[in-house]
């Protein structure tokens, strides 16, 4: 139950929009213990949302209602992995328009505070960095290191020009980014006491003139500050004295919660993570109650496409699920939660005018079930598809010679060996992160960070030993961010003899080559029962518009662990251990009359996939 807290002054920010504030110079600026913006008294309400997690056709839907919901301030990260998927090349197209994504927030009258990192955590791959930087054996990532600082200088040297014009008081039209973070939560790693300070000048020298901010848990805030920059705290508990703990690092400054945690994200083989309404809208209204600025992290989380989740490594590693749901303001598609509507309440006793009406959500679509009729197993598709590398020694997934010496970022690697006979095999740990293994095309076993040994069986003559190795998502937060290659990181023993002569095979399954896949020969009729790893793929027929929808694979016997394509979209993994089991399927991905579905499956294939018109996420479990 909400409750009841009086505001002793109301606010009216009509006039305070990008769109409406023409030729200003002031931007956001601090006096004493609050905010002015163009000289002018000011809360920021803000919401995260990420543009590279949620499609583009999505985005103005998604920020109208953040306005409707009473924020006044959008927050966003930038991923240079994916803006520079390989060193030297750079993406800012379709759903990667960053400047499109910030023009769209000043028509729709939020401010942005910009995080471009070079780190940003977020539950993404190596926390946002490129994973060719691991190429360097040598390498200090977040860190003074040059290897790491020149790469950092190459990328924002394509970055800020892009970002400089839409500063809120250098543009002369409304641009609308009043803040921009150094870095991100810094405190909680805080391995080089010079890298803060390089940060901050990186981005100064660039040509950012706006507030500059830094982010940091209690714990961290301050090992992360940075002169020059607001500290801002990141919380989903409200403990006693916590805001006031922010004047110990800084005296006479608005207090900022950068990320207050609405929900928490989820791990395969955990529970799905939900957080009280009550208890977060409550804690909410006491830190605007104390005077604070607040974000929404997240107000929406949307998903992890592709390979791009994260993982964590406490006490063992855990990859990070497909939906970035979040148990957020809104769904993982886009749809109010009752959290929307208890903020919207709140907000709306604050605000001196009323908000808009909420916009119509979209309808989903339950298409009913999905026969896949065609296979091809990965055996057949070697010969036709994929060129080996050959090496002595196993090679990790970063250091491959591809992709214009970049290396392989995500998916697999299939590694191929000779052996004579059978005998004890062990990995010394070097499996990163879960291998399937075969001798020639029987299924001998699995191998991750748990089980690091298996027994091969006898055999005559000289038979193939493969590894079909899964990233299953670089570590995103903590102290082992060096140590994030992928693939197999070092000699795999036979008998207590390492293997040498591999074939290495790259499988991160680009568009390119789904492309080649969809007409090589070889495909057939699915058998009544069949053993992976396969391609498989059906076709989805939509007489109409098509809508959202969300692809059940739990529900259909025999799917167990991989990937889904639709149309050359990866939509990401699913895994029979949940808690997820559906996978999002964003209605302007389908296409009206045929739409083709693949499915890379490793192990045990199903005939039939399910389209349904609800998600389900797993058990819940509420965060403590």
């Amino acid at each position: 139950m909400l409750i009841c807290l009086s505001f002793s002054s109301r606010f009216n920010w009509s006039e305070l929009i990008p769109l409406r504030l023409w030729g200003r110079t002031l931007g956001l600026q601090t006096e004493k213990s609050q905010f002015l913006l163009e000289g002018m008294p000011f809360r920021i309400f803000g919401g995260s949302m990420h543009y590279f997690r949620v499609p583009r056709e999505y985005w103005e839907d998604r920020m109208l209602k953040m306005k409707a919901c009473g924020l006044n301030t959008l927050t966003t990260y930038v991923p240079w992995n994916l803006h520079e998927q390989e060193r030297g090349k750079f993406d800012f197209s379709r759903n990667l328009d960053l400047e499109a994504f910030l023009s769209l927030a000043a028509k729709n009258g939020l401010w942005v505070i910009l995080r471009p990192g070079p780190y940003i955590c977020s539950e993404w791959d190596l926390g946002g960095l490129p994973s060719w930087l691991l190429q360097d054996p040598e390498m200090q990532l977040r860190t003074t290191y040059k290897g790491f600082t020149e790469a950092v200088d190459a990328y924002f040297d394509r970055l800020m020009p892009i970002v400089v014009p839409l500063q809120a008081s250098t543009y002369k039209k409304g641009g609308p980014i009043i803040a921009v973070q150094v870095e991100n939560e810094y405190g909680s790693y805080a391995k080089d006491p010079n890298y803060m300070t390089y940060v901050k000048m990186a981005l100064l020298n660039r040509g950012i003139v706006e507030m500059l901010m830094t982010s940091d848990n209690k714990n961290g805030l301050s090992f992360g500050l940075v002169e020059g920059a607001l500290a801002t705290v990141n919380f989903q508990k409200l403990e006693p004295g916590l805001l006031k703990y922010l004047d110990t690092v800084q005296r006479d400054q608005p207090k900022m919660v950068m990320e207050y945690w609405t929900g928490w994200f989820d791990n395969w083989g955990g529970p799905h993570y939900v957080f009280d309404a009550d208890e977060m809208v409550n804690t909410v209204a006491s830190v605007l109650k104390l005077g604070a600025s607040i974000n929404l992290y997240m107000f929406h989380g949307g998903t992890n496409f592709g390979f791009m989740n994260g993982a964590l490594e406490a006490d063992e590693y855990k990859s990070d699920v497909t939906s970035y749901d979040y148990d957020a303001v809104l769904t993982e598609a886009g749809d109010y939660t009752s959290k929307f509507f208890k903020l919207r309440q709140l907000f709306s006793m604050i605000i001196g005018q009323p908000l808009p009406l909420p916009p119509m959500i979209e309808s989903k679509a339950s298409y009913g079930a999905i026969l896949l009729h065609q296979y091809i197993s990965l055996w057949d598709v070697l010969p036709s598809l994929l060129q080996p590398i050959k090496s002595e020694f196993p090679i990790n997934m970063e250091n491959l010679r591809l992709n214009d010496s970049s290396g392989q970022s995500y998916g697999y690697v299939l590694y191929e060996t000779v052996i004579f006979g059978g005998g004890h095999l062990h990995t010394r740990d070097h499996v990163r992160d879960r291998a399937q293994v075969f001798v020639n095309t029987m299924y001998v076993g699995e191998l991750d960070y748990n089980t690091v040994e298996l027994s091969l069986p006898e055999g005559q003559g000289f038979r193939q030993l493969r590894l079909l190795v899964e990233n299953r998502g670089r570590v995103n937060y903590g102290l082992a961010l060096n140590e994030q290659r992928k693939g197999l990181i070092g000699d795999i023993f036979l008998n207590k003899t390492p293997l040498r002569n591999f074939k290495i095979y790259s499988l991160e399954m680009k568009p390119g080559f789904m492309k080649s896949l969809r007409h090589t020969a070889g495909w057939s009729a699915v058998p009544d029962y069949f053993v992976g790893p396969a391609f498989f793929r059906g076709r989805l027929w939509i007489e109409h518009q098509p809508q959202d929808t969300f692809l059940k694979l739990q529900a259909s016997p025999g799917w167990e662990k991989g990937v889904v394509f639709v149309n050359g979209q990866n939509l990401g993994r699913y895994w029979k251990i949940g808690p997820q089991e559906t996978l999002y399927l964003p209605g302007p991905w389908l296409w009206k009359g045929s739409n083709e579905i693949v499915i890379f499956e490793e192990r045990t294939a199903g005939r039939i996939i399910q389209s349904v018109d609800i998600p389900y996420l797993g058990r819940t479990q509420y965060v403590d």
